[in-house]
């Protein structure tokens, strides 16, 4: 793939040049952010995880979309990449990730360090940084909890973009220190066993399940029709 046409779809990934418009699956974004923000109501919820059953079901360009309506909204938002297998968040935003949130976990460079800065006002990014041997004992680790907790004091609200739950435990391990988190399933490719079983992950983890976005349906009319997303809460079941 070209360079032009990879930076292209990464655009249609994070709708970045139409984030001001009322496109629809902008607007999707906005009814998420705000379902997010009531959470608050009940308990404080500010460092939330994304996370999916399987690969290719669109969290990460949920994570992003969600944390850019964040920021643009007016709350200082931070975007951690938490997928230290297959890491995508410094490219869809265009910025390095030669460094980041491994290095912090390793010691050897500060939080702030390795926050980026992207085109959108208010929102930071840690990139993963390079990939570890070992993704699953450093996200479990007392730092990642400390790291956490340091990003919890710089930000109105904190993503989690992690890997997908059923094939490796670092979704799971990051649920249980996080706020809350919230499951993307995508429409009609997403087994209906797996999804249970990514609720059953979280659950055996005593995560806080926000909701579930359903990413991928098709509206039957709309130009951005692929990127429609639904948002329902998780206590209507997985």
């Amino acid at each position: 793939m070209s360079r032009s046409k990879s930076k292209s779809k990464i655009e249609r990934k994070l709708l970045i040049k139409t984030l001001r418009s009322n496109a629809p699956a902008v607007e999707a974004f906005r009814s998420l952010r705000t379902n997010i923000q009531f959470t608050n109501i009940a308990a404080s919820t500010k460092v939330i995880a994304l996370t999916s059953a399987g690969p290719s079901e669109g969290k990460s360009s949920v994570a992003g979309n969600l944390a850019s309506v964040m920021a643009l909204a007016g709350s200082k938002c931070i975007l951690v990449d938490a997928d230290l297998r297959k890491p995508v968040q410094a490219k869809q935003f265009g910025v390095s990730g030669r460094v980041g949130l491994t290095n912090v976990l390793m010691g050897s460079l500060s939080v702030e360090d390795a926050l980026v800065s992207t085109e959108i006002e208010g929102l930071r990014l840690l990139p993963s940084g390079p990939i570890p041997p070992n993704p699953a004992e450093l996200l479990g680790s007392a730092l990642m909890k400390s790291t956490l907790e340091e990003l919890r004091e710089r930000a109105d609200i904190v993503i989690v973009d992690t890997p997908p739950l059923l094939p490796v435990t670092d979704a799971a391990v990051l649920a249980s220190i996080v706020d809350g988190t919230i499951l993307v399933v995508k429409s009609g490719e997403t087994h209906k066993q797996a999804v249970i079983r990514a609720k059953q992950s979280l659950e055996s983890v005593n995560a806080r399940i926000l909701g579930v976005v359903l990413n991928g349906v098709i509206p039957k009319t709309g130009y951005y029709q692929h990127y429609y997303y639904h948002y329902a809460e998780s206590n209507k079941g997985a």
